[in-house]
């Protein structure tokens, strides 16, 4: 592949979520093109195809990887599924752009970190924070000398995700070429509950904008295996701690997002959606940046691309996503002992 060449992407997971948000970026790119898409229902398999004018279609991912000429794979399939799936397109020597989380377990996500590693392949985690704008701003006045010292933090999301779960009807009208599957209501494919699914976010966010690693967990969760609420208490590396509340069955209209950072000379608060972030002073008024007046940040397809290209640095690379998966993992294990779980 040369600088002139387009970058051949061939999609795992052809479905509502992908044909929402990264196939209409990767068809909007001067530098990349869609060459194939595979999932397993063929009728909505060829509706994706015909919106997006593509002409290769598979129903099996290992032959689409065998038959296909391509760069670079798209992974947005349910989360269990994500370990062998990205682990047989890197071995392919293909570049990934794969969904959150970046695996159900620590030891996958090891694994495909290894594997990126030793192939020289890009892969990328499409974990939301690294590509907002507010979450930019905010990781660079945590690590500035007029924060001090981060002493602890409270991330808190509210919305309601009980459909998606196959635990309350879907909404009549559903944007999207082809309606969403419920497998987030299955455990098994799922990986978890709804801190599996909507938590890579929030530790994410926790993790990229701070720089700390996770040493231990204690989480309490109205159920371990398919939770709707979860508490996470995350102790960092360098003595803060930090909750992340995730609830996922509210009744109130829209998602309420309202995170803290406390450090010893200042407090940010970030508020949305639309996000604004709020610095607040000892003796100083309060200072807002709201959503419209933050400089753009990239989107992960480019990011991915501008990476493979050799011209910028991932965002949410290999090791973001193994250290949020360090930390679901240990949620999970910590909900069901009812113990503190130390990460090594």
């Amino acid at each position: 592949m040369t600088h002139t060449q387009k970058i051949r992407i061939g999609v795992v997971g052809a479905g509502w979520f992908a044909s929402r948000r990264h196939l209409p970026d990767i068809v909007a790119s001067a530098e990349a093109e869609v060459v194939a898409l595979c999932r397993r229902d063929e009728a909505q398999l060829h509706r994706v195809a015909g919106h997006f004018g593509v002409r290769q279609t598979f129903t099996d991912y290992r032959r689409m990887l065998d038959e296909t000429e391509m760069d670079a794979v798209l992974v947005a399939t349910p989360h269990a599924l994500h370990h062998a799936q990205a682990r047989a397109a890197l071995e392919r020597g293909l570049h990934v752009l794969l969904e959150k989380p970046m695996a159900v377990s620590s030891a996958d996500a090891r694994d495909l970190v290894a594997l990126s590693q030793e192939k020289g392949r890009v892969l990328l985690v499409a974990h939301n924070p690294p590509y907002w704008p507010h979450c930019h701003l905010l990781r660079q006045a945590v690590r500035s000398e007029t924060f001090g010292d981060l002493e602890s933090a409270s991330i808190s999301w509210t919305g309601n995700a009980e459909w998606v779960f196959g635990k309350a009807p879907a909404p009549k009208e559903i944007p999207g070429i082809v309606p969403p599957t419920l497998y987030r209501g299955a455990p098994a494919l799922n990986g978890g509950g709804g801190f599996m699914d909507g938590g890579p976010h929030l530790v994410c966010e926790l993790l990229w904008v701070t720089g700390l690693r996770a040493r231990s967990v204690v989480a309490v969760m109205d159920d371990p295996v398919s939770d709707v609420r979860a508490t996470v208490t995350v102790a960092l590396e360098n003595g803060a701690q930090a909750t992340i509340c995730y609830v996922g069955d509210t009744h109130h209209p829209g998602r309420r997002v309202r995170n803290l950072y406390f450090g010893s000379k200042a407090t940010l608060l970030v508020e949305g959606q639309p996000f604004s972030l709020t610095t607040i002073r000892p003796g100083e008024a309060p200072a807002t940046v709201s959503e419209k007046d933050m400089p753009p940040t990239p989107g992960p397809v480019e990011n991915f691309i501008d990476a493979i290209r050799g011209r910028a640095e991932l965002l949410s690379g290999p090791l973001d996503g193994l250290r949020c998966v360090e930390v679901l993992e240990a949620a999970y294990r910590s909900a069901r002992s009812g113990q503190r779980v130390v990460i090594a």
